[in-house]
């Protein structure tokens, strides 16, 4: 087993691993910004260090310094968390050749996978269904064109090293994809460095639909069922859910089989999810594979019962997987929040400060990973997700009914968050139905308070 882990992220998943690293006997060391001196995943840790001031290119972005780190708390491991570097494959490399295990997939799986063009042919040679489509775009808005006439509109172009919806931009014509061409090749060079871009068929009203896989060093591969994502905002997931209201048993068996061939294709290791889009026939495509710990994992742990951080930890320090494809059940039903420091009724904008009260929801069945307390300075530099709240039930309106609860107790004061529009998604005639897909937001939830 590892002895010593330098965890380099902050915020709630810095403290979710901690506890994990801490029920092993693994030492956790933290790492913080300026800003995060007094955030509770430092005051959680084994050991703590500084590793710069508070925009994260000088903190939890530089490599450099994180190894420095890592050497001088003679760590044997780095946990990434999800963000910042964990989908860094450079960095990945890095760790490697400085003798540190990176609890994560190797650098090359990484990389392959990292690169959607290079993904969806990889997947789409091993034999998982895939949404008609294009590689790169390398000669600009005349080949566009031409690939979206082939396909049919409406389409939506991509960037191809990108992800979280950087980039993505929908046309129904020749003129918005015009349009939607120089704003996605625009984002993607800011966002991510690299222009490129690659188109995809539209699908209107798909359900996004993932599944948690993982591997080990042995070969051997599981995959932890599915969660239902299609409660966005701006392409962004803010409410999942396990099981999925929208697939029975034989797509489930599917998609898992497809998810696993995906992850075998390039020899991956360890935590992964591999994400489709499930159109109204009930067809599922490949969408993209993420390299990492989902911030979502704590709703396939609630109905499986897999410590899936642990699992990464094993698997990690060389253990195979210890159980098997048909020793894995879901029991009940779990639905998880994101609570983000943000105004939903000021066009979602970041609220940074000070958190001046704090009432945290319990009860059986809810499980709250934060990483806030009152009185912390919420940073402005950072994503704005402060915490998560995840209600489990022996059915899904048992699960409902708890989530309601948890979100009418749950007390942020000092800054503005979206529990309010959580509370308004939750109790939605149609998300208590099932009836959802990626357009509930803008469709059925706004359509409903509008004739209020």
């Amino acid at each position: 087993m590892l002895k010593k882990v330098l965890i380099a992220n902050r915020g709630e998943i810095a403290c979710r691993i901690i506890r994990a690293c801490k029920k092993l006997g693994i030492e956790a060391v933290a790492l913080y910004s300026t800003p995060d001196e007094y955030a509770p995943h430092v005051l959680q840790a084994n050991e703590a260090y500084q590793v710069g001031e508070g925009p994260a290119t000088q903190s939890y972005l530089n490599q450099q310094k994180i190894l420095q780190i890592a050497d001088l708390g003679r760590c044997d491991a780095i946990h990434p968390g999800y963000g910042f570097l964990a989908e860094n494959f450079e960095f990945a490399r890095n760790c490697r050749i400085a003798g540190i295990t990176f609890i994560g997939p190797s650098a090359e799986s990484m990389e392959m996978m990292g690169n959607k063009v290079h993904a969806r042919r990889m997947v789409r040679d091993a034999g998982v269904p895939m949404v008609p489509g294009s590689e790169t775009i390398r000669h600009g808005f005349d080949e566009a064109l031409n690939l979206a006439e082939r396909i049919g509109f409406p389409v939506i172009l991509k960037a191809a090293s990108g992800g979280g919806g950087i980039g993505m931009t929908i046309a129904r014509d020749a003129k918005e994809l015009e349009a939607g061409f120089k704003t996605s090749t625009s984002l993607a060079k800011s966002a991510f460095g690299d222009a490129s871009v690659y188109m995809e068929k539209y699908l209107e009203r798909p359900a996004h639909v993932e599944i948690q896989v993982f591997g080990d060093l042995h070969g051997n591969y599981i995959h932890l069922f599915e969660r239902e994502c299609s409660i966005q905002r701006r392409h962004q997931k803010i409410i999942e859910e396990s099981p999925s209201q929208l697939i029975d048993d034989e797509i489930r068996a599917a998609m898992g089989a497809a998810a696993v061939t995906a992850a075998a294709a390039v020899s991956y290791a360890n935590a992964g999810t591999v994400e489709f889009l499930v159109d109204e026939q009930k067809n599922f495509y490949f969408l993209e594979m993420n390299t990492r710990l989902q911030v979502e994992h704590p709703v396939t742990e609630m109905v499986t019962g897999v410590d899936m951080v642990e699992l990464q930890l094993r698997i990690a320090a060389g253990e195979p997987i210890p159980m098997t494809q048909k020793e894995l059940k879901q029991r009940g039903a779990a639905i998880e929040c994101r609570i983000y420091a943000e105004d939903p009724d000021n066009n979602f904008m970041p609220s940074p400060g000070k958190i001046e009260r704090l009432v945290e929801p319990h009860h059986d069945g809810i499980r709250i990973d934060s990483g806030i307390h009152r009185g912390f300075t919420v940073p402005m530099y950072y994503d704005p997700l402060l915490a998560k709240v995840i209600a489990w039930g022996d059915n899904r309106l048992r699960a409902i009914e708890r989530m309601s609860y948890a979100l009418r107790s749950y007390e942020i004061g000092g800054i503005k968050t979206n529990i309010p529009l959580l509370r308004r998604i939750i109790t939605n005639e149609h998300f208590v139905a099932g009836n959802i897909d990626t357009t509930f937001i803008q469709t059925k939830l706004a359509r409903v308070e509008a004739a209020v």
